[in-house]
């Protein structure tokens, strides 16, 4: 299974990205996708997901209003949508999807740098 993400950079508060992963390799589909994120001397942390079974997302407290997450399930493609950007939101972005066969299986991306100056 391989991630390829895209998208990130820098921009200034206020202002808004747009990341895109696509997935592909899996033999079933993808139970989950979604986004995670590490901040300078931090651990990993959800941002946002969306399951494929029932299309309920999930987000981190501290993008709720701000993050969208969408995924197109005909072409294995998650975005993530970032608007109102903070200095906070600085981190590196790493696409996530999730595939259950007996067990939960987890794939990442590569990770992609989103810089956000005051």
């Amino acid at each position: 299974v391989q991630l390829q993400a895209s998208g990130g950079g820098l921009v200034q508060a206020g202002g808004s990205l747009r990341l895109s992963c696509t997935a592909s390799g899996s033999i079933v589909p993808f139970r989950s996708m979604g986004w995670y994120r590490q901040r300078p001397g931090k651990s990993r942390e959800l941002v946002a997901s969306i399951s494929s079974v029932t299309n309920i997302t999930n987000y981190a407290e501290s993008v709720k209003g701000r993050f969208t997450v969408t995924r197109d399930m005909a072409d294995n493609t998650v975005q993530l949508r970032m608007n109102s950007l903070e200095p906070e939101d600085t981190a590196v972005y790493y696409c996530h999807a999730q595939i259950r066969v007996f067990d939960y299986h987890d794939y990442w991306g590569q990770g992609t740098l989103v810089t956000v100056s005051s």
